[in-house]
């Protein structure tokens, strides 16, 4: 071939090389797109896929090819562009996340991290940009949006999880508080309206759990809507716009999936938070808490004598603190916190000085709206650190809008440099916030023990839904509320580690524990966090067994809806032979058995209807007579 045919090639192939480069936009819209992301083997996998046609993304979860989530819809809506739709793949990068980390409380405090992370680049119109981060982990997959600075308002997203119709479902309708009761439906057949985020759902892929992490005060809380005859939940949030003044980065959307063992167990939405923002946590201590509120009502906290009666029942039993609840810092009329005299009206440093010297700590109920301006929580925190108190149950926030959001942010910063550890109340769910602020040690979000509507499957229900994305304040312990609660009186004391909660909460009067001595003697022996935690029998709604471990002691809950039954317990412990004390309802009252089993039999124990039972396990040694210490 001659030099000017071949530079005449040569010319030609470099212009059809051109034009097909200029067409591989056009060309890749065309074509549908696909991206898998799984931790190994036997863990769920997640597939994100575009569609060639409409640009629109989907995500998909499976495990071992059984379906988890079906495609469901992702995307968002900001004020400069429609990202749910027109999208063009751009590039992928991924890495491994593996951290270690340990928590002031929780189902354990030593966690370990390993997830598998890629995102996903796409461009929208008009040169808006979109990462989707999509995490996944042995236990569960996550994904969040990331945008560029520029991109505006948020308002909406597209979000969704469609499960099959016939999913089993587990919801509780959406309240600001989060205090909805749990019932069970079908995915299709749950009535139209708004749920709680926190949803389980059963499939042939395992149970699933919807759960949300990371969330701040840039963004906007989450509720699932849904409509009678689909299986899809859409995500809403309490904005109808939210304000992203930079670049944003979106709560995830979390799946934590596996059987229901790995569900319960699950720290998932711990680990997609942000490390602890908490460099010293010696002051950070979990307790059981003596807490007057349904013991004594408002009258007991409007009373230094009475308050000192609850310290010294505190002391004898050697629980760490009592909390006192509403009233302690009203007046006839109410405080006047402008008055520079105020400080000095109060009984509270009487109160702290009095505990303090018989080993109890105190932590104080306040109101949000007493803390929702600077100067307000510039003359309180100080205050109650100067005074010696603990921590602060804060009640009444019953939002999760961006402004709500944004004030957690900054009483979360100023209770940690003022070293109170922090109960919420009336509040969001957990969603991450104990890994980063481990000065929270709880949060309501339930409909808990103060509630007259609860039912004994609702009770069941919350160890694989409400408590497994962190502490949950239910207050047990009631037992004076004979016809308020629908459980006995073994199955409440069951309750204490059935529940976990980094200030236990026990909701009894003294009468009450006197006549329960049983009882009493069991709630000095419960700590409040944990080394491990294990699920022995489950089913939502219908039974809950948990074991958590303290050192070389295993600590048992059983709660169970229905009929009475001889309940058959499975005792993965570990080797060697076990003592294992019981305690549930018997004829007369709660009634004691110990028997020495072997690590991996059976514990049998009669349930009564709507019951449960206590445990303790230590390992046994011959002429070793009791796990009590």
């Amino acid at each position: 071939m001659s030099v000017p045919i071949r530079t005449a090639v040569t010319a030609v192939c470099a212009s059809l090389a051109a034009a097909l480069l200029s067409s591989a936009p056009a060309r890749a819209q065309q074509h549908d797109q696909a991206w898998s992301l799984s931790a190994g083997a036997h863990a769920p996998r997640a597939e994100v896929s575009l569609d060639g046609t409409t640009g629109r993304l989907t995500l998909a979860v499976s495990r071992d090819g059984r379906t988890v989530i079906e495609p469901s819809p992702v995307g968002l809506v900001t004020e400069q562009a429609d990202l749910s739709k027109d999208l063009r793949f751009l590039h992928r990068e991924s890495r491994k996340v593996e951290e270690r980390y340990r928590t002031a409380s929780g189902k354990r405090l030593d966690r370990r991290v390993r997830m598998h992370e890629t995102r996903l680049s796409f461009a929208g119109a008009a040169g808006s940009r979109l990462d989707l981060v999509v995490r996944a982990a042995a236990d569960g997959v996550a994904y969040r949006y990331v945008l560029p600075a520029g991109s505006g308002d948020v308002l909406g997203e597209a979000s969704a999880f469609t499960l099959p119709a016939d999913a089993k479902a587990w919801l509780g309708a959406y309240r600001a508080d989060n205090e909805g009761q749990f019932a069970q439906y079908t995915a299709a057949t749950a009535p139209t309206g708004d749920y709680s985020d926190q949803a389980l759902f059963s499939t042939d892929g395992g149970y699933t759990l919807l759960a949300e992490s990371d969330l701040t005060g840039g963004y906007s809380g989450a509720r699932l809507a849904h409509d009678q005859g689909t299986g899809t939940y859409r995500v809403e949030l309490a904005d109808e716009r939210v304000a992203a003044t930079g670049p944003l980065a979106t709560p995830w959307r979390a799946m934590v999936t596996g059987d229901l063992a790995t569900v319960t167990r699950s720290t998932f939405t711990d680990d997609l938070a942000p490390a602890s923002k908490v460099r010293d946590t010696s002051w950070i201590r979990p307790g059981t808490v003596l807490w007057t509120w349904l013991a004594g009502g408002r009258e007991a906290g409007q009373s230094l004598a009475a308050q000192k009666a609850y310290v010294d029942q505190a002391a004898r039993r050697h629980w760490p603190y009592e909390a006192v609840d509403a009233g302690w810092y009203y007046r006839p009329g109410e405080w006047d916190v402008t008055d520079p005299d105020w400080q000095t009206d109060s009984w509270m440093p009487d109160l702290v000085r009095y505990a303090r010297a018989k080993g109890v700590g105190i932590i104080v109920w306040i109101h949000q709206r007493d803390l929702d301006t600077p100067e307000e929580r510039a003359q309180w925190l100080p205050t109650l650190e100067t005074w010696g108190v603990k921590g602060v149950k804060i009640d009444f926030m019953n939002s999760e809008a961006q402004p709500m959001l944004r004030w957690y942010d900054t009483v979360l910063a100023e209770t940690a440099a003022h070293h109170l550890m922090v109960d919420f109340h009336g509040s969001t769910i957990p969603k991450g916030i104990q890994r980063t602020w481990p000065q929270v040690m709880t949060l309501e979000g339930v409909a808990g023990e103060e509630k007259r509507t609860n039912t004994a499957a609702h009770l069941t229900t919350l160890p694989f839904t409400r408590n497994v994305i962190g502490s949950m304040d239910f207050t047990p312990g009631a037992f004076q509320r004979v016809g308020l609660r629908p459980n006995s009186d073994a199955a409440e004391v069951g309750l204490t580690v059935a529940y976990e909660s980094g200030l236990q909460m026990f909701a009894g009067t003294p009468e009450s524990y006197a006549a329960r001595p049983l009882a009493r003697a069991y709630f000095d022996q419960v700590p409040a966090a944990w080394d491990d935690t294990r699920l022995l029998a489950g089913t939502p709604g219908q039974e809950a067994v948990l074991a958590r471990r303290s050192g070389d002691r295993w600590f048992l809950g059983g709660v169970y809806a229905g009929a009475a039954r001889t309940a058959r317990v499975p005792l993965p412990l570990g080797p060697g032979r076990w003592l294992v004390e019981t305690i549930r309802d018997g004829a007369d009252g709660l009634v004691q058995d110990r028997r020495v089993l072997r690590g991996g039999d059976t514990l049998t124990v009669d349930v009564v209807a709507n019951g449960g039972f206590a445990g303790l396990a230590c390992p046994w040694r011959p002429g070793l007579t009791t796990c009590h210490r």
